[in-house]
């Protein structure tokens, strides 16, 4: 009997195990398997291509690398495209036309789209699917939620989009975005739910979707659909290296969407609510140094003069594990609950505070322009200089003129010196001002060894230190 060559019996083995596989998949699992064309046929009438025209000098260069999150108001969407063709830096008397997507939320005309397609522009060109083309102008565009907010004038009622709040979106869902990506208009891609209520760096007051539908520039201000052909989400940025997708992109939930609309074509401008802190995440360290069971919440950092909070008596170390009545289990959870909060509204916040929960009420404030976070320049040259062999640390105090030269509190030493050691381990760094150590104001090198010295062996303490403009927690454990 001839023998079978061994890559012919390996195929076969393989082509065995498919069918195999094939036959364990249930009936209603392919009949399951999504299909577009219809949800595409009904629906792509209803977006459109924005263009733009900046009649100014602009500096178009490629995207940061230091900043992987395309789609801020700073970035041109198309910069990569014209560096191709123009080449980099200014390109005096160029009309740039900048090109995204919106779609239509109303017969009347009203567009939705990002405010940073839009932002900056001199002309806006809004382009159906029919080819037809109209002169946009801007009801309100809203930085913070990168939401803006186009009216065209039709003379026969346009199609619209239909919509369906976000909480019903499962993680795992089937999600499809129609936009122009580099120009392509009418582009179909699709994906899947990534997760859901992500913070972005810079984004507080939007609890993004993540999915991973291919995600272009062009595609921003495009709508994300559920397979019902509702619109779920508005695509707005990606995470990106070099400018193009890398399976991760964000869209703007719907309600947050529609919310930020309907107060720009109320009253042109968005108002949100505000406590005025700065806080971060609790992981298990700090979770046990605070007396926590377990970590979460939102741990307070610091609390701002003047603010919602501090008149209502938050406390730097406080941690927030209820707003409302609404459970925060991330910091990241708390920013977006605030701010859709109507101002002088009177909530709620429940707290952990020395390992007790407690509840404060808190009357919101309007969120302002200015949140009173400054950048502060380099940290100060210090004076003297001790170590510290158990936590691995060299501080030096500050002197009077020091503190208020960088608005600097009373209290604080210096980090000059990071070495192997618990504060390495923890963080720590160089040129951090240590605040509070273990819940105690650290007024001076010396108060600072003493705390030190009295630290428990082998147990996490929590630290406060500034770093630049930003205070932040870490947990620090004294060796045994």
């Amino acid at each position: 009997m001839p023998r079978v060559p061994v890559i012919r019996q390996a195929m076969m083995l393989m082509g065995a195990v498919a069918v195999a596989l094939l036959a364990c998949l249930p009936p209603a699992a392919a009949r399951n398997l999504p299909e577009f064309t219809r949800l595409v046929e009904q629906q792509r009438a209803c977006v459109v291509n924005i263009s733009t025209s900046q009649r100014q000098s602009l500096s178009l260069s490629g995207p940061d690398e230091g900043t992987p999150f395309h789609g801020f108001s700073e970035d041109a969407p198309f910069n990569d495209f014209l560096d191709r063709f123009f080449g980099e830096g200014e390109r005096d008397g160029f009309e740039p036309e900048l090109l995204g997507s919106g779609f239509i939320v109303s017969e009347d005309g009203y567009v939705l789209t990002n405010h940073h397609v839009v932002e900056n522009a001199d002309e806006i060109r809004v382009r159906l699917s029919d080819r037809r083309e109209f002169d946009a102008r801007v009801i309100g565009a809203d930085r913070r939620s990168d939401i803006a907010l186009l009216k065209i004038e039709s003379q026969i009622p346009l199609p619209a989009v239909k919509l369906r709040v976000p909480t019903h979106l499962q993680v795992g869902e089937w999600v499809l975005a129609i936009g122009s990506p580099f120009g392509f208009e009418h582009s179909v891609t699709a994906g899947i739910v990534s997760a859901k209520g992500r913070s972005l760096p810079r984004e507080s007051y939007v609890p993004f979707i993540q999915t991973d539908v291919a995600i272009n520039p062009g595609n921003s201000g495009g709508p994300l659909f559920n397979l019902d052909g509702e619109v779920v989400g508005v695509n707005s940025q990606i995470f990106s290296r070099a400018g193009g997708f890398m399976g991760l992109s964000f869209a703007i939930p719907i309600d947050v969407v529609m919310e930020v609309a309907d107060q720009l074509r109320t009253t042109g401008h968005v108002s949100r609510g505000w406590l005025g802190v700065l806080i971060q995440d609790i992981g298990g360290d700090l979770a046990e140094s605070f007396r926590m069971d377990k970590p979460e919440g939102a741990l307070v950092a610091k609390v701002l003069s003047g603010s919602p909070a501090e008149r209502a008596g938050l406390r730097v170390g406080d941690v927030v594990v209820a707003f409302n009545e609404h459970s925060i289990d991330r910091a990241a959870d708390l920013p977006p609950m605030v701010a859709r909060t109507p101002a002088n509204t009177q909530i709620l916040v429940s707290i952990v505070r020395g390992g007790t929960l407690q509840s404060l009420p808190v009357v919101v404030g309007e969120l302002p322009e200015d949140e009173g976070i400054r950048p502060k320049p380099a940290t100060p040259r210090a004076e003297k200089r001790m170590n510290n062999d158990l936590l691995g640390l060299a501080v030096v105090d500050l002197t009077a003129e020091q503190r208020v030269r960088y608005t600097l509190p009373e209290h604080g030493v210096l980090i000059e010196r990071v070495e192997p050691g618990p504060a390495q381990q923890a963080g720590i760094r160089t040129g951090d001002i240590l605040l509070l150590l273990d819940g105690v104001e650290v007024t001076n090198r010396d108060e600072f060894e003493r705390l030190v010295a009295g630290l428990p062996a082998g147990k996490a303490v929590s630290a406060l230190v500034q770093r630049g403009r930003y205070p932040l927690f870490v947990a620090l454990k004294r060796p045994q």
